[in-house]
């Protein structure tokens, strides 16, 4: 492995057998993410772009090939291990927030820092203050259901930030917002981005979007290509 390289995948293929028929989502596909590097992944619907991002997070478990995430590779985790190395180095943002309904923001944010292992009360500091970093401490009381959409994602940004990770996988994040929302979701990552040193994966299908990251893949016919 690349020593500058946060994320790689070798050889990476997936296939499922559906009423008997064998389907190839992904084929031989080999990708890397340096440190700080932005990443937008494009393709239409179905073309297995999710199905990418589970595998580079270890959700999910390649028919061939290997992932492997800050110098460790997923194969030779047990589930335990795995469970770690997500929390310790990557953070996921969805298209839908995946907040906690029952939790405060601040609460929600506090989450991958208590899994870590860190004090209730060292968590809820340090989650205060990446709420500040997208401008929602004010709101740091209220649960997801008092918020607004945008509101929401930047909470959830910020949870996926928290723990400081090497890498965040990004899956449609903006497809749920408004154009001004998504912009500013955007614009907030950008800047978390280059403030944090923090790689990102973001799958969109949004060109304006895909437009602000280093580099730009299409995954096309089972094949990541990539356009620039």
């Amino acid at each position: 492995m690349n020593n500058d390289c946060v994320l790689q995948c070798s050889n990476l293929s997936k296939h499922f057998t559906e009423a008997g028929n064998n389907i190839t989502v992904l084929h031989d596909v080999n990708f890397a993410v340096a440190k700080g590097e932005r990443v937008a992944i494009m393709g239409q619907s179905g073309a297995g772009k999710s199905t990418l991002l589970h595998l580079l997070g270890g959700l999910d478990n390649p028919s061939q090939g290997e992932v492997i995430l800050d110098g460790q590779n997923f194969s030779q985790l047990n589930e335990k291990q795995r469970g770690i190395l997500r929390n310790q180095s990557l953070g996921f943002v969805y298209q839908f927030h995946h907040l906690l309904p029952e939790f405060t923001a601040l609460e929600n944010v506090s989450m991958p820092l208590l899994i870590k292992g860190i004090s209730p009360e060292k968590a809820q500091d340090v989650a205060m203050d990446m709420l500040k970093k997208v401008s929602l401490s004010q709101r740091a009381a209220h649960k997801p259901g008092k918020l607004s959409g945008g509101e929401r994602q930047r909470i959830a940004f910020a949870r996926a930030l928290v723990n400081n990770p090497k890498c965040v996988l990004a899956d449609e994040p903006t497809g749920n917002l408004d154009k001004e929302n998504a912009i500013n979701i955007m614009q907030l990552s950008l800047e978390l981005n280059e403030e944090s040193g923090t790689s990102f994966v973001v799958v969109t299908h949004e060109t304006s979007i895909a437009e602000q990251m280093d580099r730009i893949f299409s995954l096309e016919n089972a094949q990541l290509k990539e356009l620039s």
